[in-house]
């Protein structure tokens, strides 16, 4: 950050009341720090192309970008913690359109193979030859956009939109890490190959990580939906792949251990470096009914949190994040009023894992 604007930045800071109620200014949360003055800066990401169930996760981003000013920015851990400041670049609208367009045409592919057909079918060759080369498209996108960031000193996180979205930003630190762990939060394993025959979907996004040489290790948290491939895949890794699934750990809870020993063993596997892949539907339900495939069971939010938080005191570096899946209801905006606050806990322990409180 250069000196000109550090001073706006502090001139702001020095005028803004974070106790008042939250303005419509235009910024995420309604800060009052433009992206430039903001220590982490958040890619929003329209897309769910390849959702299989039930669609809404492209409307995530604008739906939490709306709630956002009614989060409260008091951190009894962090002092000051809305000084950071977190920044959000607008929603593109090229994604957006390219989403819906894509979208159509996988409904197509989908309800081919649910009717009988195949992959292979001529009359949807086409149509996976346009999502897998839109796939391919936004991966590029997002790593050239992400690389930009993080060569301007920021920051980053992604908020989806579907799974599939992060994986050019996970490209684009790969150039900054020689190597690097995935913490992957989800109610799914998501290490199916080209699941429905798109090759980058949402479904996917582990097994196409994992391509990558860099990252050395994938540890798979609350999974409880998951499929016998997915299952050898993991113990077919050598220890590369190792996940925690959600009834292991409840049985684990049910017979007495306690939480804190059990992240302690989730995080014990993981390297000096670690992103943060977060599906909403890692959360019970109950935090996020809309979301594209919920399943019961699943992690309570502070019960997440108290694990990451114990990564970030283990020492270990947390590099970057993805937030996927929120949906909102027809009704109401639950989800994105959960999802909101997981983006602002995710922002400041990204931050403070990266000494930045205080510039």
């Amino acid at each position: 950050m250069d000196k000109k604007t550090l001073e706006s930045k502090k001139k702001k800071i020095a005028a803004y009341d974070p106790s008042a109620i939250g303005t419509l200014n235009g910024q995420l949360f309604g800060l009052p720090f433009t992206n430039a003055e903001s220590e982490v800066v958040i890619i929003p990401m329209p897309w769910e192309v390849t959702v299989s169930y039930r669609a809404g996760t492209a409307q995530g981003p604008k739906t939490m970008f709306d709630a956002s000013t009614q989060v409260d920015f008091y951190d009894a851990d962090i002092p000051d913690a809305w000084k950071l400041g977190i920044g959000m670049q607008p929603i593109p609208k090229y994604w957006a359109q390219k989403n819906k367009e894509l979208r159509k045409l996988a409904e197509k592919c989908i309800d081919n193979l649910e009717n009988g057909g195949s992959e292979t079918d001529k009359k949807v060759q086409k149509y996976y030859e346009q999502i897998n080369a839109g796939g391919r498209e936004l991966n590029e996108w997002m790593e050239k956009e992400s690389a930009k960031l993080l060569k301007e000193g920021k920051l980053v996180g992604v908020m989806g939109g579907e799974h599939s979205v992060p994986l050019g930003f996970m490209k684009a630190l790969t150039k900054q890490y020689p190597t690097y762990s995935i913490l992957h939060i989800d109610a799914h394993a998501d290490l199916r190959k080209a699941y429905e025959g798109f090759e980058y979907s949402h479904a996917s996004i582990q097994y196409n990580s994992t391509k990558m040489k860099n990252i050395e290790r994938l540890v798979v948290v609350g999974i409880r939906d998951y499929s016998e491939q997915e299952a050898d895949r993991i113990a077919a890794s050598k220890g590369r792949m190792v996940s925690f699934p959600d009834r292991d750990i409840k049985r684990r809870l049910y017979s007495g251990d306690t939480w804190k020993k059990i992240a302690e063993d989730i995080i014990k596997p993981l390297g000096k470096n670690v992103y943060i892949s977060f599906d909403i539907d890692a959360l019970d339900p109950a935090l996020c009914p809309h979301t594209g495939t919920p399943v019961p069971g699943g992690l309570e939010f502070e019960q997440v949190f108290f694990m990451l938080e114990a990564l970030m005191k283990s020492g270990r570096k947390i590099i970057g994040f993805d937030l996927c899946e929120v949906a909102p209801g027809v009704t109401d905006d639950w989800d994105s009023m959960v999802g909101v606050r997981a983006l602002y806990r995710l922002a400041l322990l990204l931050a403070k894992s990266n000494g930045r409180f205080g510039k």
